[in-house]
């Protein structure tokens, strides 16, 4: 028999003590944490030599894997949550795809050199900068993003940490102008900022219509059928005892009742989250889900097997035809989104010619896996073949996105830090600094830890807090916010991937007539304030430390 959730809170033995049931696994981030700071720090000294001051070296370490860590807690955490939301990864298998791919995007894509943050959204080669003064900057900016970032992800609300890293190096930079007087407000270059204040609308806007459109085809196309043969059911769900009892006669209503019960009940708990996605979907008031239960109600059950036999049909043949070719257009952006997001930086001399034989060669190759794979779910209940077959696309949907997430945006973290770490070690500045493999691997496993540790508020606000998210859903907002950050980045459009990701689950939620509207006011608050903010303390952090150095 199954069991409730308030059953499972009451009856289930609860794990006490300290750090509660995951203690082991807070044990292991903690000391997988610890002992990445110890070593980095050690490191650091050996690189930079031992004739500099000691102190400021260890608050930048600080302050950067601080920033990465909050990165891991707000923006990994945000490209995660519809995975999780989903139920296509558990919280700990999350954890496990992001040490591995996060890691690994950083490493091998994080690029080997960094242009130090000299120019762009402020003007600092305006100003008679001290390489002491420089360092201080950039110092401020990670501490001051960082902690914008903590309270953020504190309160739920998925914001841009490029915004917040900009947004920190403002008011470090304009606070350092006015008080030595080299500079000020006027360093600002307003334009840019002006393109940070456009992409609060165009990237949930690009985000929500092409997600919109993205799981509108998805839905009629492919989850139709499968919810149809659902709701012509004998017990309102997709399971083999339908067919097995179809050729008996019908019982009486009391009969009825007492057989559907248990056996809602006996539902493995994939089949009930596979039911309750198409339920979701298809059985809302209105929908064709429900029209055809209303339509169905005076058929017997023999014209309702006959019915049901076309519709299960219907969907086999959706995920045997329909399902490869999204799935092969899918590998095709996603590979794209890697070569131009995630690979630029590696030095890959790869041909436009070339480049596209391949994408097609991968496409090929997902298409037919995809088809064989759809063939072998026809053993298995319409529904869990479904849940199955978009539970394993949205993982390499998640795969993808925690690479690029760890090749690209690591940089918000990593630059600033190298540009101190190379004030330090030659007592100037330069308009390029080395990204030492140390620093990835120290900065790509703070993101992990911060993921562990913080992230979970931000995946309920993604995965639940928005709208109910499927592993159908979950692929589409993906797929959808990889589309719209390939395009922006061809196209050179001012956008924000946490932004587009967010417009993403949106555009489900308004297929679904289910968005969270009300939530979505602090959230699109947050990212307004997210660069005042993060000026705001970085201006005080640099304050501080100018009179501690």
């Amino acid at each position: 028999m199954a069991r409730t959730s308030a059953q499972d809170s009451t009856d289930a033995p609860v794990t006490k003590g300290f750090l509660g049931p995951d203690r082991n696994w807070h044990v292991g981030a903690g000391l997988m944490t610890l002992a990445t700071v110890v070593a980095f720090t050690i490191w650091a000294f050996t690189h930079t030599g031992t004739d500099i001051n000691a102190f400021l070296l260890i608050l930048a370490i600080a302050f950067g894997l601080f920033m990465a860590f909050n990165i891991g807690g707000n923006d990994v955490a945000n490209s995660f949550g519809t995975s999780v939301g989903a139920g296509t990864l558990t919280m700990k298998q999350a954890l496990v795809v992001a040490a591995v791919f996060e890691v690994s995007g950083a490493v091998l894509a994080g690029g080997s050199v960094t242009e130090t943050v000299r120019s762009g959204i402020v003007d600092l080669e305006g100003m008679a900068i001290d390489p002491l003064a420089f360092a201080l900057i950039m110092m401020s900016a990670l501490l001051g993003a960082a902690v914008w970032l903590l309270l953020a992800t504190r309160m739920g609300w998925p914001v841009s940490t490029t915004h917040a890293i900009i947004g920190g190096i403002v008011g470090a930079a304009v606070t350092t102008g006015l008080v030595t007087g080299t500079g000020g407000f006027a360093m600002v270059q307003w334009g840019e900022i002006g393109k940070i204040a456009v992409s609060w609308i165009l990237s949930p806007l690009l985000g929500g219509i092409a997600s919109f459109l993205l799981f509108g085809a998805i839905k009629r196309r492919i989850l139709a059928p499968a919810a149809r043969a659902i709701a012509l059911g004998s017990r309102g769900y997709d399971d083999a005892e339908d067919d097995e009892d179809d050729d008996d006669e019908e019982d009486d209503a009391d009969e009825s009742w007492q057989r559907h019960v248990p056996a809602s009940e006996r539902m493995t708990e994939l089949q009930q989250s596979a039911f309750a996605e198409s339920a979701a979907l298809d059985l809302t008031p209105g929908g064709p889900g429900a029209e055809l239960i209303e339509a169905s109600a005076d058929l017997t059950k023999k014209q309702r097997k006959a019915a049901r036999k076309v519709e299960r049909k219907a969907a086999y043949h959706a995920l045997e035809k329909r399902v490869p070719p999204l799935a092969a257009g899918a590998a095709m952006l996603l590979a794209a989104m890697l070569v131009f997001k995630g690979l630029d930086n590696v030095g890959l001399n790869i041909s436009v010619g070339g480049g596209v034989l391949m994408l097609v060669m991968l496409a090929l190759g997902v298409w037919m896996a995809t088809t064989i794979f759809a063939r072998a779910l026809k053993k298995q209940s319409i529904s869990r073949a479904t849940f199955i077959m978009f539970s394993w696309m949205q993982v390499f949907t998640a795969c993808a996105f925690a690479f690029s997430h760890g090749a690209n945006d690591i940089a918000n973290a990593i630059g600033p830090f190298v540009a101190v770490l190379d004030v330090l070690k030659t007592g100037q500045i330069g308009a390029e600094a080395a990204v030492p493999t140390a620093a990835l691997i120290a900065f790509g496993i703070a993101l992990v830890s911060g993921l562990w540790f913080v992230g979970r508020k931000v995946i309920h606000t993604v995965g639940t807090g928005l709208t109910a998210m499927h592993p159908s859903s979950g692929f589409a907002a993906e797929l959808a916010a990889a589309t719209i950050v390939l395009l922006a980045s061809v196209l050179g459009l001012p956008v924000s991937s946490t932004h587009i990701l967010i417009g993403a689950v949106l555009g489900v939620g308004i297929v679904n007539h289910a968005a969270n509207w009300r939530l979505m006011r602090p959230i699109f608050l947050a990212w307004v304030i997210t660069l005042p903010a993060a000026a705001g303390i970085g201006a005080a952090v640099v304050l501080v430390l100018r009179a501690m150095f």
